[in-house]
């Protein structure tokens, strides 16, 4: 998936355009932005739509073991 995804590491922001090279570990995830494809959709395109939000959990919940494993 492509988009702009910001995260914090170590008090520096590194920014990404695909998904999949979001490390595993960062402090923070400063914005989730996947690009949106020019209506209308396709019935694939809808399909990709509605993994954002399961792609968004999986990234809040790395956020939140790194948040534990810092304490």
């Amino acid at each position: 998936m492509n988009g702009e995804f910001i995260v914090l590491i170590d008090n520096k922001l590194y920014t990404y355009t695909k998904y999949e090279d979001i490390p595993e570990n960062f402090d923070n995830l400063i914005k989730f932005k996947p690009d949106s494809p020019e209506p209308p959709h396709t019935e694939h395109q809808h399909e990709q739509i509605e993994e954002w939000n399961k792609k968004l959990q999986i990234l809040m919940e790395k956020e939140r073991a790194s948040s534990h494993k810092n304490r």
